[in-house]
């Protein structure tokens, strides 16, 4: 297993009970990267169609997980208004659309609704809505925790400080070059995030396209009487921001092309992002307490790509989650824990709607 993010303590919490497992973080700590730093909300009706049943499928852990797991629940409410000005309905009415489709709860409000539930909102800002009642705050350190526990209790063995320098596949396994040790392995799972191509290319696997994008978060102070506002979002994904405790986390919702590397923040996309929300709002925010800047790994498609690699037996990928890698990461760890043992996609993905075809790294080869 490479990568210790969400993606690779999910993957080894389900393949443990079944598999001898080791997972190998680079960094020193798990999590350093972009599953450190995500905005940490359930958010259903978001993201390619495709990850979506994804998402469904995972909330029933994220809302009832092993107890012996978790020190407290996971998810929180919160709710999602997306708010469209007059340029933004065409794009407010596709999302409607698709949500309705894949059976979402959501519904289209007034601009007296949407006020109603932010009240910070202008008008003209809010020409109309829409609400996801069942969007909810994720402790993100708590799911990471709870995998870890999980992948542990089942006897994965986690190494730290660790980088897969080569693997080769002889037709029996893999012999893996990782820090100044030696490993052998029936399977490789690259669940490494925005370095996902570069493990692929170390272990003689072509690429699957991936594309890294910056975006940056940052936090002002807030209210108490704030707290209950549930998460806003610009129709165009132009910006968003949510109560964080009595502070607001806020965003430009930025995607700019990056190499994987640990970003930093830039001051023109915080002030961009200030800008644009106090236009939309009443807030005034003036200054930031902190910020962070996180890479969101897309494929070509914009499609996460789960299952095995079509030309090289053993290798398979978890990568490309572009920003639901939080809220999908219950069933798509057990979706590439059942391709790393070769074995059917458990009932219950398939019952919430899972495509595994329209998931897998063989879509690519399809269209050469």
């Amino acid at each position: 297993m490479v990568g210790g993010g969400i993606a690779g303590v999910s993957v080894a919490a389900a393949l443990a009970p079944h598999a001898e497992v080791t997972l190998v973080e680079t960094e020193a700590s798990l999590a350093y990267h972009t599953t450190g730093r995500s905005a940490a909300l359930y958010f259903e009706n978001y993201g390619a169609v495709p990850i979506r049943p994804l998402s469904r499928a995972s909330r029933a852990y994220l809302e009832h997980p092993p107890e012996d797991l978790v020190d407290a629940p996971l998810l929180s409410p919160r709710g999602a208004l997306t708010v469209a000005d007059t340029n933004g309905l065409v794009a407010l009415d596709e999302t409607l659309d698709e949500g309705l489709a894949l059976g979402t709860v959501v519904e289209r409000l007034t601009t007296g609704e949407a006020v109603a539930l932010c009240p910070a909102l202008r008008p003209e800002a809010a020409v109309a809505a829409l609400w996801e009642p069942e969007a909810a705050d994720i402790d993100v350190a708590g799911l990471h925790q709870s995998m870890v526990r999980a992948a542990r209790r089942a006897g994965t063995e986690i190494v730290t400080s660790a980088e897969l320098h080569r693997a080769d596949h002889d037709g029996a396994g893999w012999t893996a070059r990782v820090g100044d040790a030696t490993w052998r392995g029936e399977v490789i799972v690259d669940a490494a995030g925005a370095w996902g191509d570069v493990v692929a290319a170390r272990c003689g696997v072509d690429p699957v396209g991936l594309t890294a994008m910056r975006r940056t978060a940052f936090m002002v102070v807030g209210d108490k009487a704030w707290t209950g506002w549930p998460m806003v979002v610009e129709a165009g994904h132009g910006w968003y921001f949510k109560p964080d405790g009595t502070q607001l986390l806020c965003s430009l919702a930025e995607e700019n092309l990056c190499e994987p590397c640990d970003p930093r923040p830039e001051e023109i996309d915080v002030a961009l992002a200030i800008d644009r929300i106090n236009g939309a709002t009443t807030l005034g925010i003036r200054s930031v307490r902190s910020s962070w800047t996180g890479l969101r790994t897309f494929a070509p498609d914009r499609t996460i790509v789960i299952g095995a690699d079509p030309d090289v037996p053993g290798f398979v990928w978890l990568v490309g989650q572009g920003g639901t890698g939080i809220q999908t990461a219950p069933a798509a760890g057990r979706l590439a824990a059942a391709a790393a043992r070769n074995v059917p996609i458990p009932d219950d993905l398939l019952e919430a709607g899972v495509d595994a075809a329209s998931l897998s790294p063989t879509r690519f080869a399809a269209l050469t």
